[in-house]
């Protein structure tokens, strides 16, 4: 990112700058040790003029969780084209991606930061869950979910979003593998709640019927295969 260099700027565009130079440092440095001098330093302009732009620190940082929150919501866009593990598998690749090059504005925005509690960070939040929720009815074709697919999706994209961030602390776990076992979650609680439930049956069954040999839905069979108690020989 260049920095100190002043040019001229229409209004929109002097704020789209600052917008992505917040999001930018407060991406890699928690919001609250970014200071409004950092700010108008790296966006090449005067403190006074970002205050020009922005009332103050607070309004800039829910501006750079706006864009956050859009950038996330688009993450989970995915053609309906091919079995569903391997869209899955390409959503939760992009997921990562952001939440490894943001890792501390994906925190900042999905635990609140310095404007937690506030109405609009919570639009925020919820914005995000109801795009991911939505793009997931698009994947599966239903319209109209019933109340235990309902769970399973919200469940599914809180695991989703509750993962993240403790893999950020630490990354103790390679990403590939929780990647892969995001998807595995989501098949397993459709697969309990399809063991209750004949809507949810069928739906399993659309989900794997297409799946191909080397997919990740048949990966989770074959690892619980591998997992399950054998037989034991009977007593004579």
């Amino acid at each position: 990112m260049k920095t100190g260099i002043r040019r001229r700027m229409g209004v929109e565009q002097r704020r789209e700058q600052l917008i992505s130079v917040a999001l930018e440092l407060f991406g890699h440095r928690s919001p609250d040790d970014v200071s409004i001098d950092e700010i108008a330093a790296a966006a090449g302009i005067s403190r006074p003029l970002v205050y020009h732009y922005f009332p103050g620190k607070q309004s800039l940082y829910e501006a750079a969780l706006g864009r956050a929150a859009q950038e996330l919501s688009a993450l989970f866009e995915e053609p309906r084209e091919g079995p569903l593990g391997a869209r899955l598998l390409r959503v939760m690749g992009r997921f990562f991606d952001y939440v490894e090059e943001h890792g501390t504005g994906f925190a900042a925005l999905m635990r609140g930061g310095p404007a937690a509690g506030s109405g609009r960070t919570c639009a925020m939040i919820d914005g995000v869950r109801r795009a991911a929720y939505a793009q997931m009815l698009d994947h599966l074709g239903i319209p109209a979910p019933g109340p235990r697919l309902d769970l399973a999706l919200r469940s599914w994209i809180s695991l989703t979003e509750t993962t993240a961030l403790l893999w950020l602390d630490g990354r103790r776990i390679p990403r590939g593998e929780l990647e892969l076992q995001l998807v595995h979650a989501f098949a397993a609680l459709a697969a309990v709640s399809a063991a209750h439930d004949d809507d949810m049956a069928a739906v399993l069954h659309r989900i794997v019927e297409d799946e191909p040999v080397h997919g990740p839905f048949s990966d989770l069979v074959n690892r619980l295969g591998g997992v399950a108690p054998r037989p034991q020989p009977q007593p004579s």
